[in-house]
């Protein structure tokens, strides 16, 4: 079963070395990387194009920066493995985890696994009580409108079987991309397995993207792609 590992990334230049030698170390031999890169303009494009990376079997390049989930689209379309999943290009999620998520669908026991941070027994570290509650306030409302009960509908690492990501029409070009995977899934009757993972927040100043304006357009994604949609 080959798994296709997907890092979108933007003004990674600090990072993108590391983070590709660390996907490159993953225990699992049938894979591919591909990196996505959304119009980086910090030198990022140049590392990809210029430097010998380890492991990378496909690169993309966005013209423009377009969102996480523009280049998440255009990572899915190119990938050939039967497992997909999501790697950000950031010290955040450690990809020396990704054969727990693998583990659960090798077995067969699920087409959707999501990587929570909120399963205790794993490291965890925050960036801010407000990214806490942010990221439980929107778990609790995406529960309330899909019927699913996660811990962590905003992880970034989420699995799944190729069929699962095929027989659904994405949208969403920026972060509204994780509500609207979640929704779909649970509207095409997809039971999503959630396993415990480590995480090691970082704030602004050390890249992170995501802000309050994500937090508004999660908001407006979740009703869009349940109340509105069914």
């Amino acid at each position: 079963m080959k798994l296709s590992i997907i890092i979108p990334c933007y003004n990674e230049s600090r990072n993108i070395r590391e983070v590709l030698k660390r996907v490159n170390s993953v225990p699992i031999s049938d894979r591919e990387i591909i990196v996505v890169d959304d119009g980086s303009r910090d030198g990022t494009r140049e590392i990809l194009e210029e430097e010998v990376l380890p492991g990378i079997d496909k690169i993309i390049y966005l013209p423009e920066n377009r969102g996480k989930g523009a280049a998440l689209r255009s990572g899915f379309e190119a990938a050939s493995g039967d497992v997909l999943v999501v790697q950000d290009a950031d010290f955040e999620y450690d990809p020396r985890e990704l054969p727990i998520l693998f583990k659960p669908i090798t077995e067969g026991r699920a087409d959707v696994v999501y990587g929570s941070r909120f399963i205790p027994g794993k490291h965890f570290s925050a960036v801010s009580f407000r990214q806490v509650a942010a990221n439980r306030f929107l778990t609790w409302m995406s529960n309330l409108l899909t019927g699913t009960r996660l811990t962590d509908m905003e992880t970034c690492y989420k699995m799944f079987r190729r069929e699962v990501i095929d027989a659904i029409e994405l949208e969403e070009n920026r972060f509204g991309i994780e509500p609207e995977l979640t929704a779909k899934i649970a509207r095409a009757g997809h039971p999503i397995v959630e396993v415990g993972i480590s995480y090691s927040g970082r704030t602004g100043r050390q890249g992170k993207k995501i802000g309050w304006k994500d937090g508004i357009s999660a908001v407006r994604a979740l009703f869009k792609y349940t109340v509105f949609q069914r």
